[in-house]
């Protein structure tokens, strides 16, 4: 008797399609992804609608309000006594942030160190200073003659070697940058010192046991780490004192807001002659902006490999693709 033939077996049953647990829609038995819906946004289309007819409206009546009186915008722009009054700007900025970011640098390490009496002094002066208005400071040292009419150098508490008049020596440009400089050290002294406790101390550890002196530590270990975290606040004081020094108006210093105000007291043209000012505000801390940008990006190179590119490189980057590609296809066109 031959065995009979066992019944052919039922072909499983395909289980079901599991959802993928990372969102992205399972294929199906053709192997075609099913396309997804683009999720719309109306209101943001609206929104961007709204705001770019309220700066059209803006731009239309810069160009076709009388008020402005372009034409008296254009003849001073580029005057030359508003050029000479904008590079007494400069020099007030450049001296006020050099003096300045020295002192506080000091400031800084006398604040950090060891020695009470250092820390206490640097504690009070940035106490001080951060305490009076700097138009107060301004005007206390454009007016030092009254206290002091003369001033002598030699021993402490001994005779003097030499003596000189105050008012031969501090004149207003130098008061200025005197009561600038002193006004940013008490900022910026802050700023450092935040930048120099933001290194860790596990790296100051690791280079003493390697050997290395503490000048070299100092200058190759905690500098380079400790001015990313110094550079933004820094940019942001340089900035503020480049429009800070329109203060020193009040001690008729021929800067860029009282050249300004010079001019417009003669002609009577007020709103033009601010556009002036506001113009070259704008231009100069534009640029320190960019300066800003560039010098970060010289102190990442620590965090960053490969630095990311610049916006002109990326600017670059693109027109290149798009002279060797050519213009990029219209949606749903394939080639």
């Amino acid at each position: 008797m031959s065995a009979s033939t066992a019944p052919d077996a039922a072909p499983e049953a395909a289980a079901p399609t599991e959802p993928d647990p990372t969102g992205t829609p399972a294929p199906t038995e053709t192997g075609a992804t099913p396309t997804v819906a683009k999720t719309r946004h109306p209101w943001r289309w609206v929104i961007s609608a709204v705001a770019l007819i309220l700066l059209a409206q803006f731009v239309h009546g810069l160009a076709t309000n009388p008020g402005w009186d372009w034409p008296t915008f254009a003849r001073y722009i580029t005057a030359e006594s508003v050029l000479s009054a904008l590079r007494v700007t400069l020099e007030l900025t450049a001296w006020g942030t050099a003096l300045g970011f020295l002192l506080g640098t000091a400031l800084a390490i006398a604040r950090l160190s060891n020695n009470p009496v250092l820390r206490v002094i640097a504690w009070v002066y940035i106490w001080a200073f951060r305490s009076i208005p700097l138009i107060v400071q301004l005007l206390f040292w454009f007016n030092i003659a009254y206290l002091y009419r003369t001033l002598s150098v030699g021993i402490p508490f001994g005779p003097a070697l030499f003596t000189f008049e105050v008012n031969g020596v501090i004149s207003g440009f130098t008061a200025a940058v005197i009561g600038l400089a002193l006004h940013q050290a008490a900022y910026s002294a802050e700023i450092i010192r935040a930048g120099f406790i933001s290194v860790d101390a596990g790296q100051l550890e690791a280079a003493a046991a390697l050997g290395i002196p503490r000048l070299r530590q100092f200058r190759t270990v905690v500098v380079p780490q400790a001015m990313r975290s110094i550079l933004p606040n820094a940019a942001n004081e340089v900035i503020s004192l480049f429009k800070g020094t329109s203060i020193v108006s009040v001690m008729a210093i021929a800067e860029l807001f009282y050249q300004v105000q010079v001019i417009y007291g003669r002609n009577g043209r007020v709103v033009p002659l601010l556009m002036v000012a506001t113009v070259w505000y704008i231009v100069l801390t534009t640029a320190l902006s960019v300066a800003q940008y560039y010098i970060e990006r010289h102190y990442a190179k620590g965090a960053h490999r490969t630095p990311p590119p610049t916006p002109l490189q990326r600017a670059w980057r693109k027109l290149r693709e798009v002279a060797e590609v050519g213009p990029a296809a219209p949606r749903g066109a394939t080639r």
